[in-house]
């Protein structure tokens, strides 16, 4: 960590629980990192060294559930890392597929989580209702249309689903996560692909992986499986490794884009409303030119083979390493360039906000 940011780090008070209204703003961006911890922070869904019980194959379990709920929900998911005790997603509202359902198909999704509401499966067998039922069925369609991008609800329905499964297994009841989920808002491009390769690069952080393709229940590795498997057919083993090394290949990867991860639509001025800003060949170099220079940080050094993706964006190399190796510590609440920050806190009404001096020294 760099001197001027271990300082500000230093000199900045701890953050204070702040309401969801002031954390989510959809007006603002679309992009958030949300993170759950388990209680106590405990190995609940890795190796409890306490009880000696391996419990690694409930990671699986938050990676199918999210599969299942992002294809219910307006909400996207850009990146995400599953570990030991906690696990981390970067998500997308879309705003405009919401506004795009019928009232059928906000009905028919919600069903499919919540398949309780008798009057709705009348309505949906078409069967005759009442004025009066007709108008409570259009309603409650109102409703659900806001719950289906809300990522409270989304979060909701993760975390109590997970909770339920283990406390099932372990034939106990009571808190399987620590309190409610976190959230950042990510207000620009850069605070974006900031928070993207430091969740991608949760396991090596930890030094449970050395490279990114060895980051196991992460999207990053699920980016990359996609990459060989779309080249593997006309290129050897050996190309594919030197492609992901130097960002260099033949063929355009672009075009492959796992489900249920958004897509990367390519440079940096595409309109965000269509997915994530950035070209997927740039985004693999990143994380890898990331994950190696965390690791020889530690002995002072920095690869000299300088990602493109940073210069077009005008970020310092030894700053972006700070910014992903401390990400959470630097911007608790919502993280950005400076300009970006100040015309939040102005339209909220705060005169200050933890991060304005980080993203000074971070963003330049």
């Amino acid at each position: 960590m760099s001197a001027n940011l271990a300082l500000l780090l230093n000199e900045e008070n701890i953050e204070m629980t702040k309401a969801r209204t002031q954390q989510v703003s959809l007006e603002e961006t679309p992009f958030y990192h949300c993170y759950s911890r388990c209680v106590r922070r405990a190995f609940l869904c890795g190796f409890d060294r306490d009880s000696g019980e391996d419990y690694s194959h409930r990671k699986q379990w938050i990676v199918s559930r999210l599969q299942q709920l992002t294809s219910v929900f307006c909400i996207d998911v850009c990146a995400y890392a599953v570990m030991d005790n906690h696990y981390h997603l970067v998500l997308r509202v879309n705003v405009d597929e919401a506004n795009a359902l019928s009232v059928n198909e906000v009905l028919q999704r919600w069903m499919t989580v919540f398949s309780g509401n008798v009057l709705v499966q009348r309505y949906l067998s078409d069967e005759a209702l009442s004025k009066a039922e007709t108008l409570a069925v259009l309603e409650l369609a109102d409703t659900l249309r806001e719950r289906l991008m809300d990522i409270s609800w989304l979060m909701r329905c993760l975390n109590e689903y997970i909770a339920r499964l283990a406390n099932k297994e372990d034939g106990c009841q009571g808190r399987f996560w620590d309190g409610r989920f976190k959230s950042q808002a990510l207000l620009d491009d850069v605070a974006l692909l900031t928070c993207m390769a430091y969740v991608d690069l949760n396991p090596v952080r930890a030094g449970l992986a050395r490279t990114p393709e060895h980051c196991a229940f992460t999207s990053i590795q699920e980016r990359i499986r996609g990459y060989v498997q779309e080249i593997q057919s006309s290129h050897s083993k050996s190309y594919v490794t030197h492609a992901l090394n130097t960002g260099q290949s033949e063929t355009s990867i672009t075009s492959f884009q796992p489900k249920p991860l958004l897509d990367f639509v390519g440079g940096a001025q595409q309109d965000q409303s269509i997915g994530i800003p950035f070209a997927l060949d740039d985004y693999l170099h990143l994380v890898d030119w990331t994950g190696r220079a965390i690791l020889e940080t530690k002995r002072g050094s920095i690869p000299e083979d300088v990602p493109p993706i940073l210069e077009r964006l005008n970020i310092n190399d030894q700053h972006w390493l700070s910014t992903v190796q401390h990400f959470q510590t630097c911007f608790p609440r919502m993280a950005g360039r400076l300009d970006r920050l100040k015309a939040v806190c102005e339209r909220f009404g705060l005169s200050w906000s933890h991060g304005v001096g980080v993203s000074r020294v971070l963003f330049q």
